[in-house]
């Protein structure tokens, strides 16, 4: 088997230690400073083509190339992690996946994922699934989006499934919480998307990346903040996060592509400090949400169109917004401005 191979290109202004860069990009594939300085002692990094110590300086522009183990067989155990079952037949299901749990495993993360959830809520029920070692898995959402993900429970299904996804035929619909005001409030996203060079946790807006679209509709008002429907035409790694990030309306509590400090210079001084009790006590990851699933079921062709209730951070994350940032007086609650946003 090849082993995988991670290149970063640093960018730098200061010098800093090979082993103290790599810790800061918190890679998953890297995940203690004891195993990146094991590979760094096996020349299983490379900076420029050269073996290196553990304290080499690097400098703007140079090149780092990592060779990673092989992939450990994981072992596909069931655990009795809790679902929010929002449908089921004997052809598939629909989980409301909750923020922070990770859809399959992988490095550093060889158990507590929804594969093992599944394993243990349907037990001899999923499809082989679309990878080895990921049984009933058709699409994958971010560790820290919530929302709906369809489970195949036959191959039959998840045949169908996938080549409707292949043929976009499937309408995911997403609410996001953007820092800063959509302009235009309704519009289209279009760009290539790669992984980034700088640091391979982050996507990045590139020439030579893959054809990404969406379209966006902002259906409330906030000083300084927004909620917007999402609707992907495509589905790339991290795509909401990226091309909102690019127009400068990061998703509010997104590590990767917002920052406090970003949200500090959009709110006046006297709320700097609700900005940060929210972001580190209440909001732990990226307000992004997937709400509506539409889809032709892959065994009846009935017209499937099941939304996610909204989870606990996220109502918390309005309701604080309504507090101290309130635009709109009408008294329209969200359940009303939802309703009259399922329609495009």
């Amino acid at each position: 088997m090849i082993r995988p191979r991670i290149k970063i290109v640093f960018d730098g202004e200061k010098p800093i230690r090979l082993d103290k860069h790599l810790a800061n990009l918190r890679l998953q594939e890297l995940h203690s400073r004891s195993f990146i300085e094991s590979l760094i002692a096996e020349d299983s990094i490379l900076v420029n083509n050269i073996p290196v110590k553990k304290s080499f300086l690097l400098s703007r522009g140079d090149e780092i190339d990592l060779k990673l183990p092989e992939p450990p067989d994981y072992e596909m155990k069931a655990e009795d992690i809790p679902l929010d079952l929002v449908y089921e037949d004997d052809d598939l299901a629909v989980i409301n996946k909750a923020a922070g749990l990770i859809v399959h495993p992988g490095h550093g993360h060889p158990d507590g994922t929804l594969v093992n959830a599944i394993l243990y809520r349907f037990a001899g029920e999923l499809s082989s699934g679309r990878e080895p070692n990921r049984p009933g898995i058709v699409h994958r959402l971010d560790r820290g989006t919530s929302g709906l993900i369809i489970i195949a429970k036959t191959d039959a299904a998840q045949v169908a499934l996938n080549h409707q996804f292949a043929r976009r035929e499937i309408k995911k619909t997403y609410l996001a919480i953007t820092s800063g005001i959509p302009e235009p409030p309704e519009g289209s996203i279009e760009s290539n998307i790669a992984r980034s060079l700088k640091n391979p946790r982050q996507m990045c807006v590139a020439e030579k990346g893959k054809w990404a679209l969406l379209h966006y509709k902002t259906i409330k008002y906030y000083h300084y903040f927004a909620l917007v429907k999402v609707q992907l035409e495509t589905g790339r790694m991290h795509q909401i996060r990226v091309q909102f990030a690019q127009r400068n309306l990061p998703i509010l509590g997104d590590l990767l592509y917002n920052t406090r400090r970003y949200v500090h210079s959009l709110v006046p001084q006297n709320m700097k400090h609700k900005a940060t009790e929210l972001l580190t006590t209440h909001l732990l990851r990226q307000a992004l949400h997937a709400w509506r699933l539409q889809f032709i079921h892959p065994i009846s062709g009935q017209e499937m169109d099941l939304c996610a209730a909204l989870p606990e951070d996220y109502l918390y994350t309005l309701s604080w917004l309504d507090r101290y940032f309130a635009i709109d007086t009408d008294g329209a609650s969200l359940n009303m401005i939802l309703e009259e946003n399922k329609t495009w």
